[in-house]
This record gives structure tokens, sequence and C-alpha cells, in this order.
């Protein structure tokens, strides 16, 4: 049974920093990857990994400017992948699994967010294509491993932006209905949602469980397509052009928003869930408000839902766990 979408009583809050909650973790002799390892987020998160003890690699588009970000850190190896290709997918998979070595942690972090409208080579909007279906096949790819490492935990960056929209089943690229980006955006966090809960319904007689989380709204690289007045609305900015800070109202620092995914990764509090939605270090409510507010939406809490996305997921990619 999927673990209710209710608070477990983190000793951990809004105000808490990637620091506290990696305190008397060790992760010693364990694996992981983190996609977008290379900065925000993802940067942050490797870097208290690794402090950890764990050796870390990060697929990387980009691999000299990842290997660059990433040069004070021996631990970390860097191999080229892009979740927008299917192939890239498949060649980071399958170099992995040659090697053997098991997967404890794996961390799926890299995004985009309102984009213009593009496409995939097989015609799939290309925030669903990166967020979803990228991470949908590196999991399957590197499933052998995940299964190896005798308890591993796959954790999905999600966002609050899935309240924007539930994934539109009937027209999910935008075939039809004219295309929105941040109504594209939603859904594609929606089913990073989703997919966790499928996946861990999945996994968990292998010992894999999976979470998503929103890591609170922070001013990185993944706003790089917004335009200044975008900004500006979403009210980020003080009168001096500074990111602000509010981690009650979910305006957080960098390293207050990668508490959260490296809580779903690492906290033993966690052990025997998955399948949730976690925000602030916590599993999170539903949210049964408005939009913006604390909590995941009922649509991406779904297990017809998830189960719906899986299906679709798999024959769109034609691949599946085993």
């Amino acid at each position: 049974m999927t673990t209710p979408q209710k608070p477990l009583g983190s000793p951990f809050g809004p105000a808490s920093t990637a620091t506290d909650v990696m305190v008397g973790i060790d992760l010693s002799g364990k694996r992981a990857i983190v996609t977008g390892g290379y900065s925000g987020l993802g940067l942050v998160t490797v870097r208290h990994l690794v402090q950890a003890g764990a050796e870390v690699i990060v697929p990387a588009r980009d691999v000299d400017r990842a290997r660059a970000a990433l040069a004070d850190l021996p631990a970390v190896e860097v191999l080229p992948m892009d979740l927008f290709s299917a192939d890239a997918v498949a060649a980071f998979g399958h170099a992995l699994v040659r090697r053997g070595a098991p997967v404890h942690l794996l961390i799926n972090s890299a995004g985009i967010m309102a984009t213009p409208l593009s496409r995939d080579a097989d015609g799939h909007e290309s925030q669903f294509a990166t967020n979803h279906l990228g991470h949908f096949r590196l999991v399957c790819g590197l499933w052998p491993l995940l299964k190896a490492a005798g308890g591993a935990r796959v954790v999905s960056v999600s966002s609050r932006g899935h309240q924007i929209a539930a994934v539109a089943f009937d027209d999910i690229d935008f075939g039809q209905r004219p295309y929105d980006k941040w109504v594209a955006y939603g859904q594609s966090k929606t089913a990073n949602a989703l997919f966790a809960r499928a996946l861990d319904a999945r996994g968990r007689a292998h010992g894999v469980r999976a979470f998503s989380l929103h890591p609170g709204q922070i001013l990185t690289d993944l706003a790089r397509h917004l335009s200044a007045e975008e900004i500006a609305a979403f009210d980020a900015l003080d009168a001096q052009g500074n990111p602000k800070v509010d981690p009650d109202q979910g305006v957080k620092t960098i390293e207050q928003g990668a508490a959260t995914g490296l809580w779903c990764a690492t906290s033993p509090l966690l052990a025997g869930h998955g399948g949730v939605y976690c925000e602030d270090s916590d599993v999170a409510p539903v949210n049964t408000g408005a939009l913006g507010r604390k909590g995941v939406a009922g649509w991406a809490a779904d297990d017809a839902a998830a189960e719906k996305l899986w299906t679709l997921s798999k024959e769109w990619t034609g691949q599946d766990v085993l």
C-alpha cells in the first residue's frame, strides 16, 4: 500500500537547510546519480552527498560545463547524457549496466520550465519529454542496478507548479489545444509526482522506494526562459534586485531548497515508506485549497492516474521495469 499523504512528524521544517538534514547521515560505500547535478539545486545536492561519503555520477548534456562546476569534487564522475534524447539516455544506462555497480540513490533533479513550444524526435512536447519521459527512460535503463542495491531510493524533483494542471491524457502534446507553457510545465510536474507513486508500487518488493517533492520557490537557472517582467510578477526579488527569502511562504535559499530532496534520499524516518510527495522535509498533506498553497493536489496523488501514466509512458518509450 502507498504511504498516506500525511506528515510523519519530521524534526525539520521550511527553514531547514541541506546541512541540517544531512547531520549524522553516512553514505560511505553508496553510489548516487544526480541529473542536473552541475547547477542550481542539483549542484548543492551533489556537494552534500559527497560530503556524506557517497560516490556520485552526474549525467550532463554539457560535459565541459559540468566538469568545470564539479572540478573540486574528486568523488564525482561526469558522463554524457541528454534527457531529451532517447538514444542518449539509453547509451548512459547501457554504459552503467555494463559496469555492474549498484545504484543506491537516483535523484532526478534536471528539468526545464516554461519553454517555448518544441518537440522531441517522436513529436512529444519538450517539457513533458524532458521532465518525465527522459527520467522514465533513465529509471528503466538503470533498473537492474537499482534492484541490485538491496535498498535504493529514486527521488524526483516536482514542484508546487504541479497544481497548475493535471496530466491531460487526451492531449498531452498540445496537438489540439493551444500551447500554454505554464500548463505544459504543470502537467510535467504532476507527471513527476504520479511517476513516483507508480514506480514505488513496482519497486517496493525489490527494495526500491520512490518519492517526489517540491523544493520551494528558488530563483535558479530553471527560470532562464522567463522574461524580466515574468520574474517580477513572481515577487521573488526585493527592491535591490536580490532574491527574497521567506521559507514559511515557500521562498527559500538554494541551501534550504535542496533540503527536502536530500531528506527524501537519506532520511531514516522514511524507511518503509514511499510513493509520496514531500515538502519542507516531510510528507506533504493533500492540498484542498487554492493554487500555490502547501500540499499535493489530488490529481497528483491519484493511483489510477499514476497507473494510466505508467501505461502510456511504457507505450511511448517501449520500456518498463522488469
